[in-house]
This record gives C-alpha cells, sequence and structure tokens, in this order.
C-alpha cells in the first residue's frame, strides 16, 4: 500500500534530547521586492542586508541555513489591513504596502528537529535504518510547491544519502506512522535537523556567503 503523504517539505516536529518543544520561532523580515516564492516547509536563509530569502540552491544548498518558513504577514495596499499567509508568493502575486515590514516567522533553533519525507522507495526498513546519521539533501525539490496551498514539495533524496557533511540535513531517524509505513514507495517520513546552521556556532558570513545563498 502506497504511502498517504509524500512531498510537504520539513516538518517542525521537536528538539534534539529530552528538552520541551516549544514549537518557537523567530520573526524576521523579507523584502517587501523579493519575487522568489518561498513556500511553507522551504529553508531559508540569512542575508547581509538583514532580510531572509531561500535557499539559493534548488537542492538546498551548502551555505548556512537559518530555518524552515513557517508563514509570513504583511500589509496589504489594496485592502488596507494586515494579511498573513502559510508561504510568501513573491512580490508580484500580493499588493504589499511598502511602508510596513513583511514579517516572516521561521523555525529557527539549530536543535530543531523536522519531519520530511523520502522522494523515493527504500526497499525495507533495514535499509532505510542504514540512512540514519548519513546526510542527505532536497534533490531538485527545495524551491518547489503548491500555490493552492502554499507549501513546500520538497523531500529528502534517497538517491543522495551520503556522509558528505556539506550535504544540508542529517538523518537522525524515522518517525513511526502506520500510515505511512510501506518502504517499498516513497513517502517514508525522516526526522532530520539542518547542518551548518546558521545560529550554531561562529561561522564566516560574508559577500560570498551573500552571492551563494542566492544562487550567483
Amino acid at each position: 500500500m502506497a504511502n498517504q503523504e509524500s512531498a510537504y517539505g520539513l516538518r517542525p516536529i521537536g528538539m534534539v534530547g529530552s528538552g520541551p518543544n516549544s514549537t518557537g520561532i523567530t520573526e524576521y523580515e523579507i523584502a517587501s521586492g523579493n519575487t522568489n516564492v518561498i513556500y511553507n516547509g522551504a529553508i531559508v536563509v540569512p542575508l547581509a542586508t538583514g532580510y531572509i530569502d531561500q535557499a539559493g540552491d534548488t537542492a538546498g544548498g551548502t551555505t548556512q541555513a537559518l530555518g524552515v518558513l513557517t508563514g509570513v504577514q504583511y500589509q496589504d495596499s489594496t485592502q488596507k489591513k494586515p494579511v498573513w499567509l502559510n508561504y510568501w508568493p513573491g512580490s508580484g502575486g500580493v499588493s504589499v504596502d511598502t511602508n510596513y515590514p513583511v514579517r516572516v516567522y521561521v523555525a529557527d533553533n539549530p536543535n530543531q528537529l523536522f519531519q520530511v519525507s523520502s522522494d523515493a522507495s527504500f526497499t525495507n526498513r533495514a535499509t532505510a535504518v542504514a540512512t540514519i546519521f548519513a546526510n542527505t539533501d532536497l534533490g531538485t525539490s527545495a524551491r518547489t510547491g503548491s500555490t493552492d496551498t502554499g507549501k513546500s514539495n520538497s523531500q529528502a533524496s534517497v538517491a543522495n544519502v551520503n556522509t558528505t557533511a556539506t550535504l544540508p540535513l542529517r538523518i537522525v531517524g524515522i518517525v513511526d506512522d502506520d500510515a505511512n509505513s510501506d518502504y517499498t514507495a516513497a513517502g517514508i517520513p525522516l526526522k532530520v535537523r539542518l547542518n551548518a546552521h546558521f545560529n550554531a556556532g561562529t561561522r564566516r558570513f560574508d559577500s560570498q556567503t551573500t552571492a551563494d545563498s542566492l544562487g550567483i
């Protein structure tokens, strides 16, 4: 039986260790003229301009990740009132009053654990378990999503599982979910954390990092 869910981006599900999970988020800003569509559950990165943006690489990037986008609030210039969305449609898809900031809410704790589905079959549970403590990326799906739901379509790449430390995701477990337990199909829910997190220690952040985050 195929798994019931297959693509939904990264969902915050808990914290590393036994500490309580407050599902906490931090408010940041996005440039009101940012044309990139950033979906709910997508990885975002910090910019030297003080704003955040989508991960520059279609696989999730090798630069520092700030966290995962959970929602957006902006002032609508036509309706003259605040609007809340679960994703950023890009400046071309909304009427933003530039007198107000575009607020973005990010799950940014470096110890945050996320659930993400696999993009292919593991064949069996033993093969899936063997990926724990290895790293992977989001294949070519990091920036993809649905403008109908606002949700990311990104999935963890099974083919790209490796020990390579620069890959953006560390696999730390498998989510126990009866509705998504068919190891012969895509959609096995994995527990992951973000590698190279911006809030984890002191790391280099310069103009090249900014260029990398923009994919240029």
